[in-house]
């Protein structure tokens, strides 16, 4: 089904995100569980995009595979860091010839190392600079063009302490022609309530994606607090984590029974749509979403 239609449909929509394998055998890895994927029927999925634009061609071919197979309807994560307005034309036009119907519109993040980068230095400094050039596309197209997402943090945002200033800029990238907003992961559902009728405050009404991850080890757990910084790890969900520390098993089906209860409170409470981030494996995804209910 067309993004623009899954957003139209008044029955909460489940999507999954992948990342672009580095080496073939994660490739090979990740087209062997594509079929777990597929048989969960999600909304569509997304494809992470590196910094800097550090995954473009890899994040390209797996998005266009996915297209081709027909199956999924995918969604490519698009950064502005570092891209030029000519390599923009050509990644959209690419996008386009291939029949792909949304992106995903992100600043993103520099290159690592790379201290000395500051959005002063780029074409498109901010999000919503990008979710302009793509409007402007879409307004030169044949057809609807894309339905743009963009990115929401519902705990705040690392680099901008200012809470005000982060639903102003949230609303900027609203007010440029972004259609939907998918959430960084949270664990905590109030915190996301919360940040929802911050929203309704400034008048950001699209609709807005749960991002969900279920932990499935302790190593997780610390990567996603390093990249996901200032994300609440709630204590309830902790205690149970390292009450079964050693136990992998364990430690896995309380992270996926954790995210099943938050998504159950979510779609009773008539959220839009939840987003899981799979961490390209499908056993956790599986086991989440078989637990819900579905129409």
């Amino acid at each position: 089904m067309p993004i623009r239609d899954v957003l139209a449909d008044s029955t909460p929509s489940i999507s999954f995100e992948f990342f672009p394998p580095r080496t073939e055998r994660a490739l090979a890895s990740l087209k062997a569980d594509m079929c777990q994927f597929e048989a969960l029927s999600p909304s569509f999925v997304s494809v992470t995009y590196g910094a800097g634009g550090s995954t473009r061609e890899r994040t390209h071919d797996l998005v266009v595979s996915i297209k081709q197979a027909g199956i999924l309807e995918p969604v490519p994560h698009l950064t502005c860091i570092h891209l030029q307005e000519d390599q923009l034309q050509g990644i959209l036009s690419r996008y386009a010839a291939h029949d792909v119907g949304a992106i995903l519109a992100l600043r993103g993040d520099p290159p690592e190392g790379d201290s000395s980068w500051s959005p002063s230095d780029e074409v498109m400094p901010y999000a919503a600079d990008l979710v302009k050039r793509i409007v402007s596309f879409n307004e030169a197209a044949d057809g609807p063009g894309f339905a743009i997402g963009v990115a929401g943090f519902p705990e705040g945002h690392p680099e901008t302490p200012n809470q005000l200033k982060q639903m102003d800029n949230l609303r900027a990238k609203v007010d440029s022609g972004a259609d939907w907003i998918t959430t960084q992961m949270f664990f905590d559902n109030a915190r996301f309530n919360d940040w929802c009728e911050r929203c309704e405050i400034v008048g950001v009404s699209i609709p807005k994606i749960a991002g969900i991850m279920p932990v499935t080890s302790l190593s997780t757990l610390r990567r996603m607090a390093d990249l996901a910084a200032g994300t609440t790890f709630p204590a309830g969900l902790l205690r149970e984590l390292y009450r079964w520390q050693d136990d992998a098993d364990a430690v896995e089906q309380v992270g996926v029974d954790w995210a099943v209860a938050q998504c159950r409170d979510l779609l009773e409470q008539g959220v839009d749509g939840l987003h899981l981030y799979t961490l390209n494996k499908s056993d956790a995804t599986r086991r989440l979403v078989e637990a819900l209910p579905r129409p």
